[in-house]
């Protein structure tokens, strides 16, 4: 067999196609995880991310060429959980032109991560600059130490 069609666009639409029919005919009473699962799974495997601390913030930076703003979500689930997700559309196929060879990754790319308690998740900001995805996120300040409260003794 010939993998390099499995790059193929034609191979990936009818791919799709299957999984969704599929997933609507299965019975969902097994503990089989779906074909969407596992797509999402792949999803955020594919997506490598590095993380940095500062003092008074986290820093996450995901490579997102090609995509504009409106095609990637930031989002905090349950309090403590950021969510970056999207979807890179394939260009759509012209007449007379073929695709020699596949290799961008297209689809749906996610990647979750847990936030520690520190954060303020009010003040998380994100932006896109050529092709890079920083999403920052500033830390609560340290707690202030508490002093000691003086109690004046009276004379009985």
């Amino acid at each position: 067999m010939d993998f390099r069609l499995i790059n193929a666009p034609l191979f990936h639409t009818l791919s799709h196609m299957v999984d969704s029919l599929e997933e609507d005919s299965n019975n969902k009473t097994n503990n089989i995880p779906t074909k969407t699962y596992v797509r999402d799974a792949k999803a955020m495997a594919a997506t490598p991310a590095d993380i940095k601390e500062y003092p008074n913030s986290y820093l996450f930076i995901i490579d997102m060429p090609g995509l504009k703003s409106g095609d990637i979500r930031v989002q905090v689930e349950d309090d403590n959980v950021l969510v970056i997700s999207g979807e890179r559309e394939r260009e759509e196929e012209k007449e007379g032109v073929k695709f020699v060879r596949m290799e961008r990754r297209v689809g749906k790319f996610m990647r979750k991560f847990v936030l520690p308690e520190n954060v303020e998740i009010e003040k998380i900001s994100a932006v896109c600059k050529d092709g890079v995805l920083s999403v920052s996120v500033e830390k609560l300040p340290p707690p202030q130490p508490k002093k000691p409260k003086t109690i004046q003794v009276k004379v009985a």
